[in-house]
């Protein structure tokens, strides 16, 4: 997984220009409450980084599914 994960940035990095902090961090989801949880804390990523001031202003949104 390492791997794979090294490569998918090393890719997304050389098309957009997009700089990745080191490392990553897997989880892994187990239910469907874990998984709406887990998405909202990834929506919340750019109003916590300060770039937006609600989720939904983020130009990358996406709604996550429904259960």
């Amino acid at each position: 997984m390492e791997r794979v994960i090294c490569n998918w940035k090393r890719f997304i990095a050389k098309q957009t220009g997009v700089v990745w902090q080191p490392g990553f961090f897997d989880h892994r989801l187990r239910n469907d409450e874990n998984y709406g949880q887990k998405a909202e804390y990834i929506r919340q990523n750019p109003v916590r980084a300060g770039l937006v001031n609600a989720a939904g202003d983020w130009p990358f949104f996406w709604k996550p599914r429904d259960p």
